[in-house]
């Protein structure tokens, strides 16, 4: 499984998610102390910290694990939400890069969130699509 030692966290209290939501909506830096220590983070890492805090603040329940950089393809799959066989298709078609292990295929985490990246955006343009053709029928009416 790609999750390593995955953590689950219960959503906040519906008080407690309220001033996170509000606190988060108020401004842009976010500080992290350790042990009295500020330590600054790349924008990826402060991007995933304000997107965690951002599901607490809607109570949701999170988990948190870590994933390793290559993938077996059951893990890639998972990660996805894809079925093996077709991720294994994809591989053979060249459309996910693969590096064999011997015989076993790996897939790096980075060529799965670039393929999951790349479904959001066909997906979101999908539906602008369909939201101007609805458009251009209503003005046709």
């Amino acid at each position: 499984m790609a999750l390593i030692a995955p953590r689950m966290t219960a959503g906040l209290p519906a008080e407690d998610a309220g001033k996170l939501r509000q606190a988060l909506e108020g401004g842009h830096d976010i500080t992290v102390f350790v042990d009295g220590t500020v330590h600054r983070l790349t924008p990826q890492a402060r991007d995933a910290v304000v997107d965690l805090l951002s599901r607490f603040g809607r109570g949701e329940a999170v988990t948190v694990s870590s994933v390793e950089e290559m993938l077996t393809t059951s893990q890639a799959a998972e990660l996805a939400g894809i079925s093996h066989t077709y991720l294994r298709n994809m591989t053979d078609r060249g459309e996910i890069p693969v590096e064999y292990r011997g015989t076993h295929r790996r897939i790096r985490l980075a060529a799965i969130m670039a393929w999951l990246e790349q479904q959001k955006h066909g997906e979101q343009a999908k539906q602008a699509g369909q939201v101007r053709k609805t458009g251009q029928s209503a003005e046709a009416s």
